[in-house]
């Protein structure tokens, strides 16, 4: 063991209470009946679930965050599909750039391209519309999903493809039978 061990050890293990406290007292005070954290409770309670579900806004915001996590990460994935089969598999001219700009996204502080964005919407004058809310979370997540797709389309091999190609496939059944199973890991760990 190295002469630090101890000290690094010790200073691991603070940063994990740190890290790990404010959690331990959000999960004692949801099962406390009390408004404040207590020590000792004399009982357990799920008020704060129950009043969670008692009122509507809450609801309509968590079936709006449901609709919006399911129509952004599907239209994010419909554009990164193409994009890394066109990457992988097409040398084309700015190739690199294209490349660099649907990954750009993730160079960016997502609090920058939040505020960024805000700003713009603003300008627009479609502020809190559903809408360009969509639009910007494919902006941050699609790189993402690219990035997963990306690597499942340079894994895969293609003579399977080739063979169908040769046996007469089109170019949608080549995908839809071939293409895409293949790479349907990276796609649905994007998606």
């Amino acid at each position: 063991m190295s002469k630090n061990g101890p000290l690094a050890l010790s200073f691991h293990a603070l940063v994990v209470i740190f890290m790990m406290a404010p959690l331990v007292v959000v999960c004692l005070v949801a099962f406390t009946p009390e408004n404040t954290l207590s020590l000792p409770t004399t009982h357990f309670s799920l008020r704060w679930f129950k009043a969670v579900f008692e009122r509507a806004d809450f609801i309509d915001s968590f079936y709006n965050s449901l609709i919006l996590a399911f129509v952004s990460a599907t239209l994010a994935t419909l554009i990164a599909v193409p994009a890394a089969l066109a990457i992988t598999r097409h040398t084309f001219p700015g190739r690199n750039f294209f490349n660099a700009l649907f990954l750009s996204p993730i160079i960016i502080p997502h609090l920058v391209l939040g505020v960024a964005m805000l700003r713009l919407f603003a300008l627009m004058g479609v502020n809190g519309s559903f809408t360009w809310l969509i639009f910007a979370h494919v902006l941050v997540i699609t790189p993402y999903v690219l990035r997963l797709v990306l690597a499942a389309a340079i894994g895969i091999d293609r003579s399977a493809e080739h063979a169908a190609e040769s046996l007469g496939a089109d170019r949608f059944t080549l995908f839809r039978q071939i293409t895409l199973p293949m790479i349907l890991p990276g796609v649905a760990g994007g998606w």
